[in-house]
């Protein structure tokens, strides 16, 4: 029969039966909607907790460690490592205690925290200075070779002043003079030099019986000089 030959009455007992029927759909997509809403504002909420958390820790570290209490920032870099692997701190975390072991003159120690960040962080500036650093503590274990190869070409523009350098010390531990001079005449000729102490390294450079080479010019500079009257 078609609904608008049914009386009222049939009508109600028709709209009854169709809420029984789907009542329990109907709820049940309610609940499921309201359960995946709380539950992603509580997953945001756990953690928004987590990075405040995790903030909290890192500061608390770096005040230790800038106080020079090895031992607390040792406590709270490895629980950064342990509580928030997944998050950039723990990349923080691990420099830390490899500047810890460097200080302590544990270099054989240093290696492994620092092997980590350069191969595994999702941060490329962080992985290049753990490889920078990685190198200078290969160089002071006599391991030379195994340094340059760590900082092997190609080298990234925005390191390539402390780079140069640190492959320099490299070459200049294996007696390699003329390479160590190459390197570091590179190292002050590149586009960014505040990586490095230009100065200090103009004299080593001297030292070793060269001259050091003059600092190559942006072309922005040959732009504004040309336009000087």
């Amino acid at each position: 029969m078609a609904e608008e030959y049914l009386t009222d009455d049939e009508q109600l007992e028709a709209v009854k039966h169709l809420v029984v029927e789907y009542a329990p759909w109907l709820i049940g997509g309610l609940l499921i909607g309201l359960a995946g809403f709380f539950g992603i504002r509580y997953y945001q909420n756990h953690e928004n907790e987590r990075a405040f958390a995790a903030a909290a820790q890192f500061s608390a570290m770096t005040a230790a460690l800038q106080a020079n209490d090895h031992a607390k920032s040792r406590q709270l870099a490895d629980a950064l490592i342990k509580d928030y692997a997944s998050s950039p701190y723990a990349d923080q975390a691990n420099l830390t205690l490899a500047r810890l072991d460097v200080d302590e003159g544990h270099l054989d120690k240093a290696v492994a925290p620092l092997t980590l960040i350069m191969n595994n962080s999702k941060d490329t500036e962080l992985r290049h200075i753990a490889a920078l650093r990685l190198a200078r503590v290969l160089t002071d274990q006599g391991k030379s070779d195994e340094a340059i190869k760590t900082l092997a070409d190609p080298i990234p523009p925005a390191f390539a002043a402390p780079y140069h350098e640190a492959r320099g010390d490299a070459y200049l531990a294996k007696k390699d003079v003329p390479d160590a001079v190459k390197e570091y005449q590179a190292a002050l000729g590149a586009a960014d030099t505040s990586g490095i102490n230009a100065s200090l390294l103009d004299l080593k450079i001297q030292d070793l019986g060269s001259t050091a080479a003059p600092p190559v010019k942006s072309a922005s500079a040959d732009i504004l000089n040309k336009a000087k009257p």
